[in-house]
């Protein structure tokens, strides 16, 4: 699917593509029998997803193996509304594969097949017009594709044809598995806050990019940095919103968990709503709260995603319920 005449993109990701299989038991670690259920994922495409989910025309930059997953995570991304106009094909790397056990689900385990990169990883600057990441009103970067090349060379020449216009976002997306070592990853992520006006990471994402996990040093730091929006995730705390003009702490949305997997995605899919419908970050992150809890109730990720009258229909009943 591509982008008609008369229209153009809100959202521009660039990530992890892969072929998703959840367990559908409870509780049951990858040695039981078990039964999976097949989707797509990936951190930057479930963001492109739920953003369409949202109404926004969205773009994921990445690329897929020439073999029937590929032809399956098209398909897939078509169905969702997203533009797959920027989804390359390598012609020998298979498509990654990620299975999930629910053991527990709030934390599931996850085994993913990426040998021993993906194709996602091997994108090129020619495989995209710059002018994409000038135009598109938000850029969104992960922080795993600064841990390898020819990706993290892609990265940054996409930095630095955007020159920090708003909104670059850059979801800090420490996943151990992509660096040798915290060291590693320290050196490919610090430098990136240099370049994006939005930063989102949890504790741990936050203390390995700048230093600190704790949550208002944290955003002060990244604040330092020049980012103009920081978004710290605190868990059950709730999530940290930093602006030169404040910060404030927004409470979380508490739901029975099903699958503790696409809540971070579900959340950066209105994160990039409310950063286009220019509301005020507060604002932006309560709805954010909701849409990650509605995902967390639910199995799937990509499927999972809600619609915005499902988040308002949940916050509803919680202003009901007082």
């Amino acid at each position: 699917m591509a982008v008609g005449p008369g229209t153009s993109l809100e959202l521009l990701t660039v990530g992890r593509i892969c072929v998703d299989l959840y367990a559908n038991e409870a509780g049951a670690s990858f040695i039981d029998p078990q039964t999976f259920t097949k989707s797509i994922g990936g951190s930057a495409t479930n963001v492109a997803i739920a953003a369409a989910r949202l109404g926004r025309r969205t773009a994921v930059f990445t690329k897929v193996g020439d073999d029937p997953f590929g032809q399956y995570v098209r398909h897939k991304l078509d169905q969702f509304g997203v533009d797959t106009r920027y989804v390359g094909i390598h012609p020998s790397m298979p498509t990654p594969l990620a299975f999930a056990a629910m053991d527990p689900p709030e934390d599931p385990q996850l085994l993913m097949y990426r040998y021993p990169m993906g194709p996602d990883q091997t994108l090129e600057i020619s495989e995209i017009d710059p002018q994409v990441a000038i135009d598109v009103p938000v850029l969104w970067l992960t922080g795993a594709w600064f841990s390898d090349a020819p990706a993290r060379e892609t990265c940054w020449e996409l930095l630095k044809i955007r020159h920090r216009r708003a909104h670059v976002v850059f979801d800090i997306d420490y996943r151990a598995n992509f660096w040798p070592d915290r060291q590693a990853a320290t050196a490919d992520l610090s430098p990136v806050l240099d370049h994006v006006t939005v930063a989102v990471g949890n504790r741990t994402e936050c203390d390995v990019a700048v230093g600190s996990a704790e949550p208002a040093e944290a955003a002060r730091r990244l604040l330092d940095r020049g980012v103009e929006l920081a978004i710290v995730k605190m868990g059950g705390e709730g999530v940290m919103v930093a602006t030169a003009q404040g910060t404030t702490i927004v409470p979380p949305h508490f739901v029975k968990v099903v699958s503790g997997l696409g809540a971070g995605d579900a959340f950066g899919g209105m994160l990039v709503h409310g950063l286009l419908s220019g509301w005020e970050p507060v604002r932006i992150v309560e709805y954010c709260n909701v849409a990650g809890a509605i995902v967390a109730s639910r199995l799937l990720c990509s499927d999972a995603m809600p619609t915005f009258a499902e988040v308002e229909e949940a916050l509803e009943d919680r202003r009901v319920a007082g």
